[in-house]
């Protein structure tokens, strides 16, 4: 379980940080600026190669990568080919590719989930899937396959009219016709009641159909898939913000364990888990806090506003405070993560 854990924690990490670089560095060039250095991983290089100006890293410690972008650094030489030199568009286009990428990763994570596996679809047939041992309806002698027909005399035509009935009759004596195999039959059954979802259940799934779409009809399912996921994400990051919602964040123990826990179910839904991840990696990237993407896309705005950048002193001040917020909000995330598993 551990050994899993971790290749899946560095497999996903490492996928989501280097498509993240990777939209720096090909925004990078398109727009004329020089770059010393992409490397994947970190740390001592196992192999390093130069094609034209550029250096490429094969690095010991695999989680992502990083982009060396000529002048990025001030006390380096400038040149016409400098981050600096370049007009501000092409600037806020290289920071912004980043975790633009990290939304375009879940359309093609979302499109090979979908044609590896296919959409699971509830049936609505008053037909029974599955039954839970030890629950009323395994008591009463109900099997998967057995077509509900009415209850109490009330004829059923959909799984939530059959649900329905359940849902508002716990501890209540029910009389079910069904049919199995063509037979006709009849069983008395008496719904619980659940606590956590206040209403009445027999422990029962109803029918699982499996659709697989075609290659475009996929494509455009992950485009609306991500777009869908961004949106949710987006809206309870505000309400989190606003108050309207629990601050339930994870830190890194919190990801690798439940990236270990996904990896126990497949390939497929480790990339689907990644998808989210990514997706929220992008929307994170983006919040305008420094150090972060998006405090880099507000100082390039601000000298937009003001004809010239701010200043080296408030740029290290600026970038000193986002710094310190994310290493707090990273403690706070880690702590929860700890007392989390204790408690």
């Amino acid at each position: 379980m551990l050994t899993t854990t971790i290749i899946a924690f560095v497999f996903v990490l490492g996928l989501l940080v280097l498509v993240h670089e990777v939209g720096h560095f090909v925004t990078a060039r398109l727009t004329g600026m020089g770059v010393h250095e992409f490397g994947i991983g970190f740390g001592p290089s196992l192999i390093k190669k130069k094609f034209g100006k550029t250096v490429y890293s094969l690095n010991i410690v695999p989680l992502g990568g990083f982009v060396k972008i000529a002048g990025m650094d001030p006390d380096e030489e400038q040149t016409s080919q400098s981050y600096g030199a370049k007009p501000i568009w092409a600037r806020m286009l290289v920071i912004a590719a980043g975790s633009l990428m990290n939304f375009v990763l879940p359309v093609l994570l979302f499109f090979i989930v979908l044609l590896g596996a296919g959409i699971d679809t509830a049936s609505d047939q008053p037909v029974i899937g599955g039954i839970m041992a030890d629950r009323p309806a395994a008591r009463a002698g109900f099997a998967a396959g057995d077509r509900i027909l009415s209850v109490d005399g009330a004829q059923i035509g959909t799984w939530m009219d059959f649900v329905q009935v359940i849902r508002v009759n716990a501890d209540k004596q029910l009389t079910i016709a069904y049919e199995r195999n063509g037979t006709p039959r009849t069983a008395t059954i008496v719904p619980e009641y659940d606590a956590k979802t206040n209403r009445g259940v027999i422990g029962i799934t109803p029918q699982i159909t499996n659709y697989r779409p075609g290659p475009g009809e996929a494509l455009v399912m992950a485009v609306k898939q991500t777009a869908t996921v961004t949106a949710t994400i987006f809206s309870g990051l505000v309400q989190m913000i606003i108050g309207q919602a629990p601050a339930d964040i994870a830190g890194p123990i919190g990801v690798a364990q439940m990236t270990g826990q996904v990896a126990q179910l497949g390939f497929l839904p480790l990339l689907q888990f990644a998808a989210f991840l990514s997706i929220n990696l992008g929307i994170i990237n983006l919040l305008p806090v420094p150090v972060l993407d998006g405090g880099h896309l507000m100082t390039l705005a601000v000298e937009a506003v003001r004809g010239k950048p701010l200043s080296r002193n408030s740029l290290q001040i600026i970038q000193t405070i986002g710094l310190a917020l994310l290493l707090t909000l990273l403690l706070l995330a880690t702590f929860k993560d700890i007392t989390r598993n204790i408690w």
